[in-house]
């Protein structure tokens, strides 16, 4: 197998996509249309180590994304982009959900984001540092990678490989694999910017990206590509009833709305993304490519009342406020008085005013009398680079060998802040702002891989490949300042300790946790026949930390006729706890039953949390089954593809368990500081088992209609999730029925998409079938913020117009007819200041519009 031929094919499958800056009719003027539509077979390189093959050839389903497809949006973002082109792909808005407000998980095939295996060319790509402690149910606690950082603009194509493939990648490929194909081109390349905001008026968008090719000496190329987005928050909110009637009670001090459900702010969001290859000579080639990316969000939590938050502003009973007395804290007696608190508003009795008066005595309300909302913000920057070569080794026993070498280093830090709090422990101290602290996630992997065709006297030649990877990866918290995690004079008075909303990291917590890891792998793949392909798979794994695996997968694909294929594919998979859950610890406020409560996420073999029956993470394991068919006559293509996925031993974060009071006497000694201010603790745990099943269905017919190139695209997704077994101490009926019904079951898009010779256009139709909503933190099933939410369909459209060659123009808009989200009940609507379940399929802001501008050289 020569590596020349190997290029070719992968640039076949590159320039698959006519990403091009001419329009499809204006190539039919310079080539035979029928050889165009020949030549943009689709090809995939990741699914296989044998050359790379049409779709259709392969006995797995691959969804071929190209960059053409992915300009289709309003968005810039590039969870929201996959969104609309592969049904099973999921993700949604993260309103007050703490870092997942940052970078937000997402979902393949109904399983958590770090069962999904990311690459960038061909290449694993670093986890983020964020883990999702509130990720809407499947995602409680994952920690995937940060997709968002792709820029579409640098992208040649998205391949979405939908099937487990943890034998042939390693971990985290249990639901399957995404790569994304950076551009490699020499010259040329296009400047777009992008405006938009949401119908409402809010939200407002700015989107600069660009990309240019370069030679990189006579024999290789540089492709740059650079993305910045700055976006404003977006409100959906009421004003909370009980923020209202502390206004109505003379209370000047509230804001309307006193708290924000909406997109979190989002600051110079920069993204840099570089490829470089360069031909070597004798079949060898040299390559390159990684990314820098940093951006600033803020976003809200909940708000603060400063009659009832206890710990805070009230005593445990709700009924007094919360004093504090300057002489108890230095050792006298305490002489300040009782303030009721159950009255219209507090700042307004006499009980109050004497309080301020005396300057022994203090109260929260003496630095935010209208209560407060603190504002949570993250640094995120995000750093990559990958170097390799590949080439055939000429010559001995090893001669026409395919070898590829490599080494990859990614990095994720994000720094945390947290504006408008206070740490009620230091008294009238307390600064309102703080720096709480970081997570740090670096990663090291090499690879060196084999590939050999080998004459077998079969059709074709048996494809075998080998090799060998070595991996490491480390978890860094680096504390916060220590106004942020200080306990202060006045916590035995009852007063919280750290920042309030987002606990300071303390010296306790810092450290770096590294895990290491090294694999082997053995790959083959032959047609026994003209119609027949089997493939095969093996992978040894060693972790240092708890122990080895081995999974295997077999797939098959056999050709009917020239039209019409089978295929089917069965393997075991894992997914190894990452280094970030085994050791990650975190505070964080979460609204359950209606109450605000202070729950603790702790390591799992942490005095606490072995105390409420923490064990030591193991990996998960799965099995997958998956069968299909393709067909493909003509201009018309269709793929079905049932898949059966059963994982044991399923890591999440737990749901709250309630420290209790008769506890506190041996959690004390234990070691555990101050567990009376704690309310209730979370951890990781392998705590459940899940069966996920479903089907794919995709079709695409092309056809010359209304003097034009016009295609027809459908893209169908059932996917049904059953919990098999779960832990009821660590895991609620209400969080179970999350991960059944927290998802549509039914997805579908529709597409259609017209090409003249100035002029382009597509509409888009999403479906989203019902699905279990829930709103905030709750995990209970009745007398919570939840029920069933209706289905539902929202339409995109864009017109696009070739002022010339290098100039085109655009305007269009998602969810264009601005379909609601589901609204809150009527008993609810507003309690918590929020018009819609926040845990929607779609974006709950309504329609968003937008208008474009491209220049390509």
């Amino acid at each position: 197998m020569k590596i020349k031929a190997l290029r070719k094919a992968i640039l076949l499958a590159c320039s698959s996509t006519l990403v091009s800056t001419m329009s499809y009719s204006a190539l039919a003027e310079e080539n035979n249309t029928e050889e165009v539509k020949k030549d943009v077979e689709k090809i995939a390189v990741v699914g296989t180590r044998s050359a790379p093959r049409s779709i259709a050839d392969s006995p797995v389903p691959i969804d071929i994304i190209g960059g053409d497809d992915l300009e289709k949006h309003g968005s810039s973002d590039m969870l929201e982009l996959l969104v609309s082109q592969v049904p099973s792909f999921n993700v949604r808005q993260q309103p007050i959900s703490d870092a997942a407000t940052l970078i937000r998980p997402v979902n393949l095939r109904g399983l958590s984001s770090d069962s999904t295996l990311v690459l960038v060319n061909g290449k694993r790509r670093h986890r983020a540092s964020v883990i999702a402690f509130q990720g809407g149910g499947v995602n409680d606690g994952a920690q995937g990678p940060d997709i968002s950082v792709i820029p579409s603009i640098a992208l040649k194509q998205v391949e979405v490989l939908r099937d487990g493939a943890a034998a042939q990648y390693g971990s985290d490929a249990i639901a399957g694999v995404m790569n994304f194909v950076l551009k490699d081109s020499a010259e040329g390349g296009s400047i777009t910017v992008k405006y938009g905001e949401y119908f409402e008026g809010d939200g407002d968008t700015t989107t600069i990206e660009g990309n240019i090719g370069m030679p990189f000496t006579d024999d290789g190329f540089a492709n740059l590509s650079f993305a910045l987005k700055n976006a404003d928050a977006t409100s959906r909110s009421v004003q909370r009833p009980d923020a209202g009637g502390l206004a109505d009670a003379g209370n000047t001090y509230i804001n309307d709305p006193a708290q924000v459900w909406g997109n979190p702010e989002i600051e110079d969001d920069l993204s840099v993304f570089g490829n470089v290859g360069l031909d070597l000579g004798n079949d060898k080639e040299f390559y390159m490519f990684g990314n820098y990316s940093e951006r600033d969000a803020t976003g809200g939590f909940y708000y603060r009342n400063p009659h009832n938050r206890s710990n805070v502003y009230s005593n445990d009973d709700g009924e007094t406020l919360l004093i504090g007395d300057i002489g108890q804290a230095n050792g006298g007696p305490r002489t300040c008085a009782v303030v009721p608190a159950n009255v219209p508003n507090v700042l307004d009795t006499q009980a109050y005013k004497d309080m301020v008066a005396d300057p022994n005595c203090f109260s929260m309300n003496m630095i935010f009398p209208g209560g407060y909302t603190p504002q949570f913000a993250g640094n995120i920057v995000d750093t990559s680079l990958t170097m390799g070569v590949e080439g055939e080794i000429s010559g001995g026993w090893l001669d026409e060998v395919y070898f590829d070498l490599s080494g990859s280093v990614g990095r994720n830090a994000a720094d945390f802040y947290l504006y408008n709090s206070l740490n009620p422990s230091l008294g009238l101290d307390t600064p309102v702002d703080f720096d709480t602290g970081k997570y740090i996630q670096l990663e090291k992997t090499f690879n060196f891989d084999l590939v050999k065709s080998l004459e077998v006297g079969l059709d074709d030649p048996l494809n075998l490949a080998g090799g060998f990877e070595f991996r490491e990866e480390s978890f860094e918290i680096v504390s916060g300042e220590e106004a942020s995690w200080k306990a202060g004079p006045y916590a035995d008075q009852g007063f919280n300790i750290g920042s309030h909303g987002f606990k300071g990291f303390g010296p306790e917590s810092q450290g770096t946790n590294t895990r290491r890891n090294w694999a082997a792998y053995v790959d083959a793949e032959a047609y026994l026949t003209e119609s027949l392909l089997l493939g095969a798979a093996l992978r040894y794994e060693d972790y240092n930390t708890f122990g080895d695996t081995a999974n295997y997968k077999l797939t098959l694909q056999y050709a009917i006729s020239d039209d019409w294929q089978i295929r089917g594919s069965t393997s075991t998979g894992f997914r190894a706890p990452t280094v970030g859950q085994a050791n990650v610890v975190n505070t964080a406020t979460s609204l359950v039953g209606g109450e605000l409560i202070q729950s603790f996420l702790a390591p799992p073999t942490d005095p606490l949390s072995a105390f409420y029956g923490g064990k030591e993470l193991t990996p998960e394991e799965s099995t997958s089954y998956a069968l299909g068919t393709v067909y493909e006559y003509d201009d018309f293509f269709l793929t079905v593809d049932y898949y059966n996925i059963e994982v044991t031993d399923r890591i999440a974060q737990s749901s709250q368990i309630t420290v209790r009071e008769e506890d506190y006497a041996e959690l004390r000694s234990l070691g555990v500081q101050n567990p009376e201010l704690i309310s209730a603790v979370t951890y990781f745990a392998n705590d459940f088992d899940t069966t996920t099943q479903g089907v794919d269905i995709v079709a695409n017919y092309s056809a010359d209609l209304l003097n034009g190139a016009t295609k027809f695209a459908l893209a169908y997704n059932w996917n049904e999730t059953t919990v098999d077994a779960f832990n009821p101490a660590t895991t609620s009926d209400g969080k179970v029925k999350r991960l059944e019904e927290g998802m549509p079951q039914h997805r579908a898009t529709f597409t259609i998409t017209q090409n003249w010779d100035d002029i382009s256009m597509f509409v888009r139709a999403n479906y989203f079938g019902e699905y279990f909503a829930v709103h905030a933190d709750d995990d209970c099933l009745d007398g919570c913020w939840n029920e069933i939410a209706d289905s539902s369909f929202t339409f995109d459209a864009e017109v696009s117009y070739f002022i010339n060659e290098s100039f085109k123009a655009a305007v269009g808009a998602n969810n264009i007819f601005d379909q609601e989200a589901q609204k809150l009940p009527t008993a609810s609507y507003g309690v918590l200041g929020a018009k819609y379940y926040e845990s929607g399929p779609y974006d709950y802001n309504g329609g968003f519009y937008y208008v474009k501008l491209s220049y390509m050289f």
